[in-house]
């Protein structure tokens, strides 16, 4: 058999169908494709299922993460979790019939891993799941769910940190299936550090005329926190009593300004804080750096803040990330008004947290685990 310029068998190069969906997804696949597309013994092949269905930001999130034009666009956009789940299933099963690849690799707990994972399941393709193990045993939680279901369908598991293990080990699943590399969304970081603006030009391009010297940065958007118009209300009925201490920029999410719209607090949120529109990936990264703490109830900055040295104040009663808590800068505090005044006051008298870098978030997760996928397609081929 002819080998290719590489020296490498054709017969012998492995088809990895990756699967993206979500804002969230696609950090954690930039540097997995560029190692992908690296190896001498994996092809990717990148489905695109259109969960994140705002055509504008998808397109700024490759272009500047270098992420490449999908293979596959599945198109699916917005529904609720029952018909999103069901519409993905139904465009991703001809799409891995036609390309038979030797295993699909899903990333994270959105709708698209689970959709995706259980057809593999069900057609017999290996699934590999990147990020395995978070728990937050919160069943409430749509993407707790996503996660154990995943997990349970997983042939290779990839953890972002070693107490993962024992929730999978609670759960039945064979310790050799699982292996600890490391955090992909901080290898995305650590690449994209000094590739930011200046906090200046980032709120100048949203409409902002001047950077307050310090600043918090606000996200929500989970649905415990923004569905419920009690909850949303005392939330920003605290964010307006924090920024009497501490001016604060909040990028609102389309799904958030909907409901704040709906509950009748738009004028009170933009009292509150400096609203910005939605941020690429670049800008985020700006003002997450240069912030004095971030409040939050997204599981993805909980891990950015960790990394940056930046305390975070999460507003959920739990976290699926618990060595932001241990090792890191993030503290729970829930939605209750005077806890998250309490803490955020104690972090503007004493700086806060200072954390360290968890084990192996170290840049280098998505190297560790195309290698150990080569090692395991190999062992798949010798069969």
């Amino acid at each position: 058999m002819e080998p290719d310029p590489q020296g490498v068998e054709i017969s012998s190069i492995a088809r990895v169908l990756c699967v993206v969906g979500a804002r969230p997804n696609f950090m954690k696949i930039a540097p997995l494709m560029r190692e992908l597309h690296g190896s001498q013994r994996l092809e990717p092949f990148l489905v695109h299922t259109g969960q994140h269905y705002d055509a504008a930001m998808k397109e700024s999130f490759f272009r500047q993460l270098d992420i490449p034009e999908p293979d596959e666009d599945l198109g699916v956009g917005s529904a609720s979790h029952a018909v999103q789940t069901a519409e993905i299933m139904r465009r991703f099963e001809p799409v891995l019939d036609r390309e038979a690849p030797a295993a699909v690799l899903v990333v994270g707990d959105v709708n698209s891993t689970i959709a995706c994972a259980l057809v593999a399941a069900k057609k017999g393709v290996p699934v590999v799941h990147v990020e395995a193990g978070l728990r937050s045993f919160d069943r409430a939680m749509p993407e707790e769910v996503n996660r154990v279901l995943t997990d349970q369908l997983s042939d290779v598991l990839f953890t972002t940190e070693a107490g993962a293990l024992q929730n999978l080990a609670r759960e039945g699943i064979d310790a050799s299936r699982v292996h600890f590399v490391g955090n992909v969304m901080i290898d995305t970081l650590m690449a994209n550090r000094r590739r930011t603006s200046s906090v200046e030009a980032v709120l100048t391009r949203s409409g902002v005329e001047s950077a307050p010297p310090a600043f918090g940065v606000v996200t929500l958007h989970r649905p415990s926190n923004v569905d419920d118009p009690r909850v949303l209300s005392r939330l920003v009925s605290t964010l307006r009593c924090l920024s009497d201490s501490l001016p604060l920029l909040f990028p609102v999410h389309p799904r958030t300004a909907s409901r704040l719209e709906a509950a009748g607090l738009s004028a009170e949120a933009r009292e509150a804080c400096t609203l910005l529109p939605p941020l690429e990936y670049l800008d985020m990264l700006a003002l997450l750096e240069n912030a004095t703490m971030v409040l939050t109830d997204s599981g993805g900055i909980q891990e950015e803040t960790t990394a940056l040295g930046v305390p975070c104040l999460t507003l959920r009663e739990n976290t699926e990330r618990p060595i932001t808590v241990t090792d890191g800068t993030n503290t729970i505090v829930g939605t209750d008004s005077q806890r998250i005044l309490a803490c955020a006051r104690e972090v503007l008298r004493s700086g806060g947290k200072a954390g360290r870098i968890p084990e192996l978030w170290d840049g280098r997760a998505a190297e560790r685990i195309v290698r150990a996928l080569e090692s395991w397609a190999a062992q798949l081929g010798s069969r």
